[in-house]
């Protein structure tokens, strides 16, 4: 065994106890608020019928997982957020390049730019509803605005943290532009990017959601609204817990795709 490898073996052992240290902890606070909350409903504290206790939460969750609701309403959920953040990704992957290369573009878009993206997408829903109607391409059209945004701002970014040594080499060797953008540009950008997808995957996944809810169309937030016009509250909370559910999911998943990139771009690249 190596001196390197001695000293880098503890470090990462350290690591991982810190990382399981802290996943004990937020596990044990969880437990510590659904207890509380069992106990104050039991006790009458919290009224019963708009807080049912977790335990009843959980056995009603349990009960639709072998239903025949919770699966398509979920999968209708997944599919609607999927096919919005990959859209937004895309869009807001290309548009950035674009704009990080072509400073005086972005400079006369600026103004537009900045005036749309405080704009909140439910804000948006009259509006979308009028024109596109009330089936998935509002939901999916609502959350692409609102991640894009996300993507967009950060793309820039990442183009125009090219190393200059780096961009003057390219030059001197005479790339053309598709060798300076798959070679030093998108490889500057992966850093920022994977971070702007990991944000824009919560984005997504609330958007699609509340869209449910509001315009009342098939998923996770069209069962809560159900549930609700029905006096269901327990089932209410159960569709809720599977929407916090899913978002930890997904947020994890994504996760892992930021530590990758981040590693493949090695201790010098990352940013």
């Amino acid at each position: 065994m190596t001196a390197v490898t001695a000293i880098s073996l503890p470090k990462q052992r350290a690591t991982v106890s810190l990382a399981l240290g802290r996943r004990v902890q937020a596990t044990a606070f969880l437990a510590g608020l659904i207890a509380v909350q069992e106990i104050l409903t039991r006790t009458d504290i919290l009224p019963a019928g708009y807080f049912p206790p977790a335990s009843e939460i959980a056995a009603t969750l349990a009960a639709e997982l072998g239903g025949p609701t919770l699966g398509p309403a979920l999968s209708s959920t997944v599919v609607t957020w999927l096919s919005a953040l990959s859209t937004a990704v895309v869009l807001g992957t290309v548009a950035g390049i674009v704009l990080g290369l072509f400073v005086p573009v972005e400079a006369l878009l600026r103004p537009v730019i900045e005036f749309l993206r405080p704009v909140p997408s439910v804000a948006l829903i009259p509006l979308v509803v009028l024109t596109i109607g009330t089936g998935t391409q509002s939901a999916l059209f609502l959350a692409v605005f609102a991640a894009f945004w996300q993507v967009l701002v950060p793309a820039i970014a990442g183009v125009r943290a090219a190393h200059p040594v780096a961009l003057e080499t390219a030059r001197s060797y005479h790339l053309t532009l598709w060798q300076r953008i798959r070679w030093i540009q998108v490889p500057s950008m992966l850093p920022y990017l994977a971070t702007a997808i990991r944000l824009a995957t919560s984005t997504t996944l609330i958007l699609v959601v509340t869209a449910e809810i509001i315009i009342q169309m098939p998923g996770i937030g069209y069962e809560i609204t159900m549930s609700r016009s029905a006096g269901d509250p327990a089932r209410m909370y159960a569709y809720i817990a599977l929407s916090g559910l899913a978002g930890i999911v997904l947020n994890t998943l994504m996760r892992r795709v930021e530590t990758r990139l981040l590693s493949a771009q090695g201790p010098g690249e990352i940013r």
